[in-house]
């Protein structure tokens, strides 16, 4: 007996290949139900989105449109100043030297309260005026650090130049007298070497009263006295390096008495 066509098998057909497939009760329904619900959730916040932009675009318009348009008579104010005397496009003002264009509008479209951005502008403007006024102030401080060791380089640099024209006074000194044959000098710190000896002996023995006095005065009143003596006595100038004929000769040829009158 010959099988009908509906009810032969095709051996290619879903009942032959799909052997394997899950056939465990409600399985498909439960992944078809999660995806149909995850694809509503996802056109659900796509609509969500579209709407708000469409609200914040609609309303952008109606203002833009409504800045754009010129007030009317249906407008109180309008009217009322056209009742004084006001004409469309007319400055403001009883000489007419007022604003022409209304006052622009100004939108808030953070959700911060009123005055907030003005405190926040003002924070940041008492910061970075703190921030320059410590920046001013660290600047002055370098500079000043720096002025104080120029004045303390400058101070060491001229006790070593009034300690060298002293000790060349002094060598000056004790040979011109020994060339006079000036056996002991006027002060015993007039000589440099009875002035090296001088200060060995008074490590070991107390200083005299005379020798006290001497101690007390500085290296440039030591250089003062010495040069006075050596012009007068000499008529030599340390500086000039040059021992003069005579007084006149001495203040004709020799700028001064102090090294500062030789720098020129």
């Amino acid at each position: 007996m010959k099988l009908t066509m509906a009810e032969e098998e095709d051996y290619m057909s879903d009942a032959f290949i799909n052997v394997q497939e899950d056939v465990r009760p409600g399985l498909p329904m439960l992944r078809q139900i999660r995806e149909a619900r995850r694809k509503e959730e996802k056109q659900q916040e796509a609509n969500l989105k579209n709407r708000r932009k469409s609200l914040k675009e609609e309303e952008q318009e109606r203002r833009d449109i409504g800045l754009k348009n010129a007030l009317g008579c249906e407008n109180k104010g309008f009217a009322l100043l056209q009742k004084m005397g006001y004409k469309s496009g007319q400055a403001l003002g009883k000489s007419g030297d007022g604003i022409v264009e209304p006052i622009p509008l100004n939108l808030k479209t953070g959700k911060s309260g009123i005055g907030h951005e003005a405190l926040l502008k003002r924070k940041a403007e008492e910061k970075l005026e703190s921030y320059r006024r410590k920046i001013h102030m660290k600047k002055q401080a370098e500079e000043e650090a720096a002025e104080q060791f120029r004045m303390r380089l400058k101070t060491k640099q001229d006790e070593m130049k009034l300690e060298g024209d002293l000790r060349r006074s002094q060598r000056a000194c004790q040979q011109l007298d020994t060339q006079k044959n000036i056996q002991v000098p006027r002060e015993p710190w007039y000589w440099l070497k009875l002035e090296e000896e001088n200060e060995e002996e008074e490590e070991e023995e107390e200083k005299e009263q005379d020798e006290d006095e001497c101690d007390d005065l500085g290296v440039l009143e030591k250089l003062q006295i010495l040069t006075g003596y050596l012009r007068g006595e000499h008529l030599y100038c340390i500086w000039c390096g040059t021992a003069y004929e005579d007084k006149d000769d001495l203040s004709s040829n020799c700028p001064g008495p102090t090294s500062a009158d030789h720098d020129d």
